[in-house]
């Protein structure tokens, strides 16, 4: 068979500067990456088409076992290549640093060494800029080249010589035992500058020493001393690669456009910040004890919630800067991951109508409010109008937490977070002794209650199910016990439990809906979601399903990629699918290893 030519999306690790991330192969190739933020277009885009989307390769130029790994508790990046004539070593990070020094700066550096022998590598640089749609011009400098496009400048600074071909460039030269070479690929429009700077050998040991000192002084701060710690580590420090530090926002994954299904259609832009997803990371961050965080996006919900859409409502969906200008686009250029078209850029959803968003809001304010600190009268006065906002909306159909496209619907997981903004919205309200109308707030949380009970439950199933009138189950009803609208031992969530684990769950892995009994209106099928399946574990836990709940999750922990990441998918095979990495998938393995690890360790959760 002939080799394929893309790589399983398990072989990528990860760099970032929380301002945008670049994916990097086990072969030493960047295939996605966008400059100079999350959501601006691709400039290299191989992972979506191999042959036009572009790429940065740096590898030995004979065949070689590659590893990958990360520094310890931190994002430096380092790929190994073992050959029968040596060992080198490939280093790549995103530089952070103090704000008044040269090292905070928007570039990739790269810096690889011999560890032993001698290897020749060659190095392939092919920048195609928004999203492959546009080649830039290679103009030389002194100690490099510059990329030029229409509104985006390049950089690259190499200690051997470059050779251009056509829109890119190459080089093949040869290292021996300790020898090495620093390259530093610099967003020059992000920075300002008209060229590129070379960065010296003291420079870049500045640069890593300070990026090893952000990233192991940040990760100190986790209050997490559990028996997952490293993979709870790791999980955090995805997370905080996901966060746009300028602004506060969360993104959901960093790519788009990557399958549910190799070959199908259901394949979605996720580089923006969703309410919901961003109110569960917040979650995750206060568990771990970072509240910086979590004040960072509160800060970042004010300006959303100060901006609110005249009747008081909320976007789903919003840029990392703010606005939400999401028209969504096919990319027909583009052949996709392995021939999964169309690849979209935009998100529709950003106009759909999700009532759920609104309950994972106030609870993050709720925690943030309980654990972080007090919050504003002026923010307050704008959830007060989200909430009475939602008193009048709350019986209306709506698209759902899976954002489906085939007609709204009254689904049970939007009413019971309907229930969940009422309640939390009066906890605070009572807690701080706010101004609000409590009565009517209170009349509507209990209405919500019983509709539920009676409309989302089947006696048929012994189950609540996916929406009012349906008998289909759904994963999302997991979170029932986990945001206290039931008891984890009430003999409804029990039902519920088992119903999922037998209509839903292959082994540890749990599909979010079937397929066959509630069309979502999508062409294709999808692999099952790890966000579900750690939401399984933590429903296990939380009713005293300890030994049920710790075998899911250490088969879980094993679907993980060489360094610890997840995508947003699973197949049935173990093949990594969707988006990647995915935040929710890591925010609740950090919820689940957290509440697992406090039950077996004895204590009771609060």
């Amino acid at each position: 068979m002939p080799e394929d030519p893309y790589k399983p999306l398990s072989d990528y690790g990860v760099i970032g500067n929380m301002r945008t991330v670049a994916l990097v192969g086990t072969d030493g190739s960047i295939d996605w990456c966008c400059l100079p933020l999350f959501d601006s277009p691709s400039v290299f885009a191989a992972i979506l088409d191999h042959r036009t989307g572009g790429h940065y390769r740096i590898a030995p130029n004979i065949a070689c076992t590659r590893k990958q790994l990360y520094l310890p508790d931190t994002n430096v990046l380092i790929t190994r290549f073992l050959t029968r004539r040596g060992v080198g070593e490939l280093t790549d990070f995103m530089p952070l640093g103090p704000e008044h020094t040269m090292v905070h700066r928007h570039s990739i550096l790269r810096r690889v060494s011999v560890i032993r022998g001698e290897i020749e590598f060659g190095l392939r640089c092919f920048p195609a800029f928004d999203y492959a749609r546009e080649l830039p011009r290679v103009e030389p400098v002194p100690s490099g080249v510059v990329f030029e496009g229409r509104q985006l400048r390049l950089g690259l600074t190499s200690e051997v010589p470059l050779t251009a071909e056509g829109a890119g460039v190459t080089a093949d030269f040869v290292l021996g035992e300790g020898e090495t070479v620093t390259l530093d690929l610099e967003c020059l429009t992000a920075a300002g500058s008209s060229v590129p700077r070379k960065l010296g050998g003291q420079q870049y040991e500045g640069a890593l020493r300070e990026t090893v000192g952000y990233w192991r002084s940040w990760v100190a701060k986790s209050t997490y001393r559990g028996r997952w710690r490293e993979v709870v580590t790791r999980s955090a420090l995805a997370l905080k690669l996901l966060t746009f530090e300028p602004s506060g926002a969360i993104v959901a994954a960093p790519t788009c456009g990557l399958p549910e299904a190799i070959g199908g259609a259901r394949n979605w832009d996720y580089r923006y910040a969703w309410i919901r997803d961003a109110a569960f990371t917040v979650y995750a961050f206060l568990r771990l004890g970072y509240h910086d965080e979590a004040h960072a996006f509160v800060q970042w919900l004010l300006r959303r919630a100060s901006d609110l859409e005249p009747n008081g409502s909320l976007h789903p969906i919003y840029r990392i800067q703010g606005g939400h200008d999401l028209p969504e686009e096919v990319l027909g250029h583009l052949e996709g991951y392995r021939g999964s078209r169309p690849v979209r850029i935009g998100n529709a959803a950003v106009d759909q109508f999700q009532l759920d968003l609104y309950g994972a809001l106030l609870d993050a304010v709720y925690l943030y409010n309980k654990y972080g600190a007090p919050i504003s009268y002026d923010l307050w006065i704008h959830l007060r109008r989200i909430v009475d906002w939602l008193s009048d909306h709350w019986q209306s159909p709506d698209q759902g937490i899976w954002e489906v496209r085939g007609g709204a619907r009254r689904f049970v997981y939007s009413s019971m977070m309907c229930w969940v903004a009422f309640d939390r919205a009066i906890r605070i309200a009572e807690k701080r002794g706010f101004p609000a109308e409590l009565d009517r707030w209170r009349r509507t949380r209990d209405e919500l209650y019983e509709e539920v009970m009676r409309k989302g439950w089947s006696d048929e199933r012994r189950s609540f199910v996916q929406s009012f009138g349906s008998r289909a189950l759904d994963a999302s009803s997991l979170l029932m016990p986990l945001v206290f609208f039931v008891s984890p031992l009430d003999p409804r969530m029990e039902g519920t439990l088992d119903a999922i684990l037998s209509g839903l769950t292959y082994d540890s892995l749990v599909r979010r809906y079937s397929l066959e009994e509630t069309p979502d209106g999508l062409q294709g099928t999808e692999g099952t979601f790890s966000l579900c399946s750690f939401w399984l574990v933590e429903a296990l836990t939380r009713s005293g399903r300890l030994e049920e709940a710790r075998l899911i999750f250490e088969k879980m922990l094993g679907y993980a990629n060489h360094v610890g990441l997840y995508s947003e998918e699973i197949a049935t095979t173990g093949e990594s699918l969707g988006n990647f990495p995915q935040a929710f998938t890591h925010l609740a393995l950090i919820s689940a290893a957290v509440n697992l690890d406090r039950v077996l360790g004895g204590t009771p959760r609060p």
